[in-house]
This record gives structure tokens, sequence and C-alpha cells, in this order.
């Protein structure tokens, strides 16, 4: 009478992670990349790639951002405090946590994901800086 119902999952990406902050490491400050990171420390600070490239950052478990993040894809299973602007896709894994305001192209989240900002669908005519300055300006209104 019951079916049991599959469970979905986000499928693993063939992303490379040309650099990986590690555990144990803490980074202050503004950190711009040119290629993909997997950030399973800290870091205290905004994060931004080049416009051109389509890098990935990656918060694994145990990694955790204070501070924006502005890249082509954003992949979360750790913490974020700050705004993420995804050009491509957001993706929120099980147990993530997020506090900030989040622009996205595409988005997937898993069961167990907690958000808690306001979530925005980027039109594809409307870039990332767009949604920046759509929520700076919300904000301002508080």
């Amino acid at each position: 009478m019951f079916r049991k119902m599959k469970q979905s999952k986000l499928l693993p990406t063939q992303e490379k992670f040309d650099t990986l902050i590690g555990s144990t490491t803490e980074i202050y400050g503004r950190l711009v990349l040119l290629d993909s990171v997997r950030i399973d420390g800290k870091v205290i600070g905004n994060i931004e790639t080049a416009k051109e490239k389509k890098v990935t950052v990656a918060i694994g478990r145990s990694g955790e951002v204070s501070g924006d993040i502005t890249a082509h894809r954003v992949m979360v299973a750790g913490k974020v405090e700050g705004n993420i602007y995804a050009n491509e896709r957001a993706e929120f894994h099980k147990d993530s946590e997020v506090r900030g305001d989040i622009t996205y192209g595409t988005i997937g989240v898993e069961h167990g994901a907690k958000l808690l900002g306001l979530v925005i669908q980027a039109q594809n005519n409307t870039s990332t800086t767009d949604a920046q300055t759509v929520i700076k300006m919300a904000q301002e209104k508080k």
C-alpha cells in the first residue's frame, strides 16, 4: 500500500579543484580566484571570482565562510554567513547552514539544509552585479 520513496541526492560534479583550504587553515581577507576552490577550513572575508571564468566555490562539511561569495557555481555543505551570488548554480547539501541572501541561476537544496535570507532567482538578462544592487537597496530600506 505504501511505497518507499527514493530520496533524491544532488549528483556529484566532475569539478576539478585546483586549490584546497584544509580544515586546520584560517584565512583572513579577500580571496580573488581564477580557479575552483574547496574550503574545508575557515575564511573570513569576501570570495570573488573572475567573471569570464567558470569557477566553482565549494564549502565542505567542516568549512566556514564569513563574507560574500560571488562565483559561477557555489556548493555548500558547511556554513556561510554572507550573501551568495551564483551565476549558474547554487547547491545546498544536507546540514548546510546559510545566513544571507542567495542569488542563483538554478538551485538544488537537499532535505536538512538551513537557509535564512532572501532566495532570488536571477533572470537570464540579470547579472549577479544587478542582483547585488537590488539586495543592497532592499537592505537600506529596512
